[in-house]
């Protein structure tokens, strides 16, 4: 959600790095199932490595509100906020 948010405020772009910690036991070698609101990564790190990755995959463009039910909306005023401007 912070990733959406962030990208429709244009507080982030498609240069900005997207990296997150991970346990060595969350490293698999197969492909993990994407949809259209999941964000690719460009590096994981984990306590001893950093692992950068190629993304195979686009960035979702904002928030995707036909995704989102309503009580999700109802319980983030950053969302409510939004939906009230018609962002």
């Amino acid at each position: 959600m912070e990733f959406a948010l962030l990208t429709q405020e244009k507080k982030i772009g498609s240069h900005t790095p997207i990296i997150t910690s991970v346990h060595p036991l969350q490293i698999i070698d197969e492909e993990i199932p994407m949809t259209e609101h999941d964000i690719p990564l460009n590096a994981v790190v984990t306590p001893h490595k950093l692992i950068e990755l190629l993304a195979k995959y686009q960035r979702p463009n904002g928030i995707y509100w036909s995704l989102l039910p309503q009580q999700k909306i109802d319980e983030i005023p950053a969302l409510q906020r939004r939906r009230k401007k018609g962002l």
